[in-house]
């Protein structure tokens, strides 16, 4: 294995999958970063994106993104520039990006980053690209100045939700798990209660 995929081979092996399909496409991005030289280029069928749910702690809501390709509100994140690996370098960089905050930390713990979801995601063809797949690795970021959020072009809104009404608001059931799974977090739970 190339040093580019070590990144995404530590957080696997720490990873607990949940069910035999997440199982499945964990398997995949495995033998995807252990079968070439860099998971991350956007030339190959199947390559590795980043994303995350930000969550507030304080308000228990979740930021979302619309996404005008997909026609739905989704979670922040995309591909890793090149000479880009580290997983959660990327969605640091891509949620600093799409939603100008500058505090986002890992959640529950900031200093340890962990995956909270890996899912294969078709991706359709657009934007002169065919379609294709994302090895998508999620987290969850979290921000204490959610008044600061700002989108980064006017046909990419945000808004802070809470879970309910985010897994409403998207149209893809990979991201309502993945809203399920962030609403059993400690602070959210709470917010919930």
């Amino acid at each position: 294995m190339h040093a580019v995929g070590r990144p995404i081979v530590d957080l696997l092996s720490r990873y607990r999958t949940r069910d035999p399909r997440e199982a499945a496409d964990a398997a995949r991005v495995r033998a995807l970063v252990e079968g070439t030289d860099d998971p991350w280029l956007r030339s190959i069928p199947l390559h590795v994106t980043a994303s995350a749910l930000i969550v507030h702690p304080g308000s228990g809501r979740v930021l979302m993104r619309w996404h005008a390709r997909q026609g739905s509100w989704l979670q922040i994140g995309g591909h890793g520039d090149p000479g880009e690996s580290d997983p959660l370098e990327i969605v640091l960089r891509e949620g600093h990006e799409e939603t100008g905050l500058g505090d986002l930390v890992p959640y529950p713990d900031a200093s340890l980053a962990e995956l909270v979801q890996v899912v294969i995601v078709p991706v359709a063809a657009g934007g002169g690209e065919p379609a294709h797949e994302h090895a998508d690795l999620r987290f969850v970021l979290a921000t204490a100045d959610p008044d600061a959020a700002r989108p980064e072009n006017p046909d990419a809104p945000l808004r802070w939700m809470t879970p309910a009404e985010a897994r409403e608001a998207t149209s893809e059931e990979n991201v309502r798990e993945a809203l399920r799974r962030v609403e059993e977090l400690p602070a959210v739970a709470a917010e919930r209660g």
